[in-house]
């Protein structure tokens, strides 16, 4: 029997379940999967884990359950690719035929002096658990920092507003206004929200320094009771130790079918792949399928073609606090409910389909 092993259990690795579950397994293979949690975890609802606007039960889903499927929770120290061996903290070591690789990201900090050490972080739900308990704990008129004013830090800080209409919330944002990659349309709609709302964005940002009580920014200090990064990520640490080759921020090099260069055993999907495309969700669910694909056909000895179809992403879209929303979707910039009726479709549609 050949055993595909998959790392992580995000949403990557949740498509290829659901591709191959429960009529689409050749007979002569089982899947093992690893993770630190007993559940898929929706990493794109930790900020309202975090704000108190989310329970944690809602930001989870089950694995599915099959005879061929072994499930096995604990933490991944280390990947041999010349064993083909799988290092895991407490349950020893697994072999594997294939391996698919989503051990996603964690916080990159830019190595600014104490981010690390004096921030809080909405990468994990363990941290997020963390965040949420610091935020709803602080008394009326605390001051929270966000550092970071991508689609993340936007999120919380609505959120947050939304659900601690006391705090005094910065949002520091390192570009000339949030979101400067898409329409303007999309940054002037936010920035009013956040303006209507009381949230104070800081554009131009440069966080130099970080303390237990305040943050540093050019050279002026700012006082904080808690301060939120969402200002970047990286590889989680057993990737960045993989001895492959990566790009230059940390992330595998991979051929047109996913796998590393030389190894057709070891695929790499979501925000551990150098891809074009900025690391999502839903990248990865569609490199997801094309690794499937590539799997089915290795299994059945077939020849892939030499490139792969082009991966094309719907959209953006995200939330402003409970009823309001933004996106940009097929070239097309749109807010207000509308947005935000479409991402809570689109969430409700994923976990239907996947719980």
């Amino acid at each position: 029997m050949k055993n595909l092993v998959l790392l992580g259990g995000g949403y990557g690795n949740m498509r290829v379940l659901l591709r191959l579950l429960p009529n689409h397994l050749p007979d002569d293979v089982t899947i093992t999967l690893v993770d630190k949690v007993p559940y898929h975890c929706l990493k794109t609802e930790y900020y309202a884990l975090a704000a108190g606007t989310a329970s944690d039960h809602e930001v989870r889903v089950p694995f599915p359950e099959h005879e061929k499927l072994k499930l096995i929770y604990d933490e991944i120290t280390a990947i041999d690719v010349d064993k083909k061996e799988v290092v895991l903290k407490t349950n020893g070591s697994i072999s594997y035929d294939d391996l698919v690789v989503g051990l996603g990201c964690e916080d990159k900090y830019h190595n600014v002096p104490g981010a690390a050490e004096y921030t809080h972080s909405i990468q994990s739900i363990h941290k997020s658990r963390e965040t949420y308990r610091t935020l709803n704990d602080m008394p009326a008129g605390s001051k929270v920092g966000i550092v970071g004013a991508g689609l993340s830090g936007i999120e919380l800080a609505s959120e947050l507003r939304e659900s601690r209409p006391d705090l005094d919330i910065k949002l520091f944002d390192r570009g000339p206004r949030v979101l400067k990659d898409f329409p303007q349309r999309l940054s002037r709609y936010i920035e009013k929200w956040f303006t209507d709302h009381g949230v104070d964005v800081v554009s131009d940002a440069n966080i130099t320094r970080v303390e237990p009580d305040r943050i540093y920014n050019h050279e002026d200090v700012y006082p904080m009771d808690a301060i939120v990064w969402t200002a970047g990520i990286q590889p989680s640490r057993v990737v960045r130790e993989m001895n492959v080759e990566k790009d230059r921020t940390g992330r595998i090099v991979l051929t047109p079918h996913h796998n590393v260069p030389g190894n057709e055993h070891v695929y790499v999907v979501g925000d551990c792949a150098s891809l074009p495309h900025a690391p999502s969700a839903q990248l990865a669910e569609e490199q997801a399928e094309q690794i499937v694909d590539v799997l089915q056909k290795r299994w059945r000895n077939e020849t892939l073609p030499d490139k792969m179809p082009e991966m094309k992403l719907k959209g953006v879209l995200g939330s402003l606090g409970k009823k309001q929303g933004f996106g940009f979707v097929a070239d097309r910039a749109i807010t207000g409910r509308v947005a935000r009726f479409l991402k809570s479709g689109v969430l409700w549609m994923y976990k239907y389909h996947n719980g």
